[in-house]
């Protein structure tokens, strides 16, 4: 049985993972949908109630029946990269691929439609609050009014993008940056604007959860930090990631969240303020895990590893089924 992984050709931290799987003896195959028509071809026939698919990349010719896992990690758009690319093309492509992917029993990390919805931050932050995890004040709005009168009730805030990186290519990080205290937010009315009050923090957390296991790292954001580097990301800093405990509470409401998010893995972004309470920030369900592991020493490639090539993986309890084992996530 073979682990499939979409992704780029240029993604360092599949490359972690792959190493791993090579020591497992477990198959794997990498391919990119942007190559897909052309080093990537696809075939697959419904005939008498049955079905058989097949991939062909890198002169490997693999049964999607035998697939027992597919990491979604970051794919290209399907036919991006073809001899005369079009959004049709594109469409047909991604249609003929992950629905095919859908007719087989494999497990998904994470499955496309999970993932699709996983990305919406306003979502994110309606389903951390119903799992208990502290959100910090937040408002998205493309009312200016609206947006003076949050900055009213919470005079400290920070402005991020609701979508995240900017559809360039390559995607670009937006920072998140401090509001000044002079704003007038007229410009809110041109775009949806997310406002969040900031949180004086004396840490940043980034918690990887691989099925059940949670690997939780800490920065210390040092005394003397420029309050406006509020972005962990763009932040002038030596201290390195760290291990540490995940508290109980912390770790229930994360559990409640992949479940009800019918997410396998995700990439969660806290802010620790100076009474240690950790607040949820975002969740990324292909976030990157390479610069925790390299500094932290934590085995989070061994562990998407482990889960890939497991054999099976029971349902998470109360989650929905959308066919066979679509929808299976470990230790759930």
């Amino acid at each position: 049985m073979t682990v499939l992984i979409l992704t780029c050709e240029q993604d360092v931290t599949a490359d972690m993972v792959v190493a791993e799987l090579d020591g497992t003896g477990v198959p794997v195959v990498r391919l990119d949908p942007a190559d897909l028509p052309g080093p990537v071809a696809l075939s697959g026939e419904y005939v008498r109630g049955g079905f058989r698919g097949h991939l062909s990349a890198g002169g490997r010719l693999v049964s999607m029946s035998g697939l027992r896992s597919v990491w979604v990690r970051r794919p290209g758009a399907p036919a991006s990269r073809a001899a005369e690319p079009s959004d049709w093309l594109t469409e047909e492509s991604a249609q003929a691929l992950y629905g095919m992917l859908r007719s087989t029993d494999a497990r998904w990390m994470n499955h496309p439609d999970a993932a699709r919805r996983a990305r919406h931050k306003p979502w994110q932050l309606s389903l951390a609050q119903r799992c208990g995890l502290p959100v910090p004040a937040t408002l998205i709005t493309t009312f200016p009014q609206a947006a003076r009168d949050f900055a009213d009730r919470f005079p400290d805030l920070v402005v991020k993008p609701v979508s995240g990186a900017h559809p360039q290519e390559p995607p670009r990080a937006v920072p998140t940056s401090r509001v000044a205290p002079d704003a007038d937010f007229a410009a809110v009315a041109y775009g949806p604007t997310l406002l969040q009050r900031r949180v004086a923090k004396r840490a940043d957390i980034r918690l990887t959860c691989v099925g059940d296991r949670l690997f939780a790292a800490r920065k210390t954001v040092a005394p003397d930090a420029d309050p406006d580097e509020v972005d962990v990301r763009f932040a002038v800093s030596d201290a390195p990631w760290q291990p540490v405990d995940t508290p109980s509470s912390v770790a229930a409401g994360i559990r409640t969240y992949l479940r009800e998010a019918q997410l396998a893995y995700g990439a969660f972004d806290f802010a620790e303020d100076a009474e240690g309470l950790w607040w949820f920030l975002e969740c990324n369900q292909s976030g990157q895990f390479g610069f925790v592991q390299i500094e932290s020493g934590q085995p989070i490639a061994a562990a998407v590893a482990d889960w890939l090539a497991a054999p099976t993986a029971p349902t998470a309890p109360g989650a929905r089924s959308t066919g066979a084992r679509a929808w299976a996530m470990e230790g759930h």
